[in-house]
């Protein structure tokens, strides 16, 4: 815990610093969600078709998933989102006039979440 998903559109790969963004966003929802930095981890999918409205070019999508396990109020949950939206300003320079779609979602893991470390 936590576990982020990071999904992004093709044309962003070469314009989305991905580690400088997991850095930092580990390191606010240390601060935030008061969770540890061991326990965070990130992973990244890159999809190859984006479509937004009735257009399919010109567009580019970044959508973060932060599960973290129960316990935190909405309050956290809006304050890491927000934080996770800045943090996308920064780490994620859209290139060939690229429109940029950027959500997050701050959720609870599920009560039968669970894990192990070998």
């Amino acid at each position: 815990m936590p576990q982020i998903t990071v999904d992004y559109s093709a044309p962003l790969e070469d314009t989305f610093d991905r580690r400088g963004f997991a850095l930092a966003l580990h390191a606010e929802v240390v601060e935030t969600a008061a969770a540890k930095i061991g326990a965070c981890k990130t992973q990244f999918r890159r999809t190859e078709d984006t479509v937004v409205g009735a257009d399919t070019d010109g567009h580019a999508i970044v959508h973060v998933t932060l599960a973290l396990l129960a316990g935190r109020t909405d309050e956290t949950k809006v304050k890491l989102t927000e934080a996770v939206l800045e943090l996308l300003r920064t780490y994620v320079k859209p290139a060939g006039g690229l429109e940029l779609h950027a959500s997050a979602d701050v959720r609870d893991l599920d009560p039968s979440y669970r894990k192990f470390e070998a």
